[in-house]
């Protein structure tokens, strides 16, 4: 089941902005000031030391609470990574960077990864130019992600991401005004830099 409760809650146990609030806003605003006091009465207390154990569950939860999917997604693609041969984290990675959703916020079109969620299943994207409704889509190398009409780009959050020129694009997506293309496939390096895969890798090999 997806997490529906607070989201600045989740940022503030990991210690880690996990890109769950549009930045600029007040909320992600109260998140910075707050990220290293954990939630809760006891929340200025010194974090506590987790066992090998709960380090890998703690890297777990991170990187679902950051992609916005439920446990049985994540066990789901580490159980098609893990039939690969080759870099399983490289794998998992792929699934999960490939979603349509993650995509759509990947191009800088939405603030969050929720709020892409939200276009793709109100039916405003499209996929080499027929509708997809379909947030955890695959997509492959070379195709394009635009918006189905026009007045998509004038909801007020879209517009604001598109005219936001600081957006750095990931290496494997380029975009150009309203319409996105994935040129490669992705890597594991932006994730890591947050993720400790190799853990995550660890906790479901148990």
């Amino acid at each position: 089941m997806r997490y529906i409760g607070p989201k600045n809650r989740l940022s503030r146990r990991e210690g880690l902005d996990l890109g769950l609030k549009t930045p600029g806003s007040k909320s992600h605003a109260s998140l910075l000031k707050k990220i290293n006091v954990l939630p809760g009465q006891h929340g200025t207390r010194r974090r506590r030391k987790f066992s090998e154990r709960g380090s890998q569950l703690r890297e777990k939860q991170k990187l679902r609470f950051m992609f916005g999917i439920s446990e049985k997604q994540l066990k789901k693609y580490f159980k098609q990574a893990i039939r690969k041969k080759g870099n399983t984290a490289q794998f998992l990675v792929e699934f999960l960077e490939r979603r349509l959703d993650n995509i759509v916020y990947r191009l800088g079109m939405t603030p969050t990864r929720a709020s892409a969620r939200q276009l793709v299943n109100h039916g405003h994207i499209k996929v080499n130019d027929k509708k997809n409704t379909i947030p955890s889509a695959q997509l492959k190398v070379d195709d394009i992600v635009a918006f189905r009409k026009e007045e998509t780009a004038k909801i007020p959050y879209v517009e604001a991401m598109l005219s936001n020129k600081d957006i750095i694009l990931p290496s494997w997506l380029e975009r150009k005004g309203t319409v996105g293309k994935v040129k490669a496939i992705p890597t594991k390096d932006d994730i890591e830099k947050q993720i400790t895969l190799r853990v995550i890798i660890e906790y479901y090999s148990r």
